[in-house]
């Protein structure tokens, strides 16, 4: 009987399903901080289903595409988890979507700082004044959304919905694979 699509996994059942040695996912571990398997007693890890897709991404980029570690650490700081996640899965159309919000961003915080009076050096790269927004990522209490009773979400509240966010389109690709 096979496991549900949400249930967690061992790292044999990741290691067998990934095509892997066990240790090189217990490496991974050490160099990608994104990679958190859930231990139980006596360090047994189970793997959440985010947590495989995540490692078929950092599969794909080493031993497909020809990445180094190095690289790929470097899009997961510069992107996100679900970039990889996106690229491992050749879900183009979510790389690209992710691709345009990291643009789109990128182009408000640039407006932003020429309104705000921030420095620009000759590499393009906005020199915040202390207290102000880098590339529209560290963000105050003041710039987050406002809730029902019109008070803005606390951090960890904005956390809460992003995650759930990507769960929705996460949900919504597994629905349009079924189609």
């Amino acid at each position: 009987m096979d496991k549900s699509p949400d249930a967690f996994r061992t790292i044999s059942e990741v290691a067998e399903e990934l095509n892997l040695p066990q240790h090189v996912l217990r490496f991974w571990e050490t160099r990608f901080t994104q990679i958190k398997p859930m231990k139980r007693g006596g360090g047994r890890r189970y793997y959440r289903p985010l947590d495989v897709e995540l490692l078929k991404g950092i599969r794909h980029l080493l031993y497909d595409q020809g990445y180094t570690i190095k690289g790929v650490q470097r899009l997961l700081r510069e992107n996100s988890s679900q970039f990889v996640i996106a690229l491992g899965n050749g879900d183009l159309a979510a790389v690209e979507a992710i691709a345009r919000q990291k643009q789109a961003a990128a182009k408000e915080a640039a407006e932003d700082g020429e309104a705000d009076g921030h420095q620009v050096t000759p590499a393009g790269i906005a020199k915040p004044q202390s207290g102000r927004k880098l590339f529209g990522l560290l963000k105050g209490e003041e710039d987050g959304p406002i809730g029902a009773d019109d008070k803005r979400l606390s951090k960890d509240n904005r956390t809460l919905l992003q995650e759930a966010l990507f769960d929705l389109l996460e949900c919504k690709r597994l629905l349009d694979q079924v189609r």
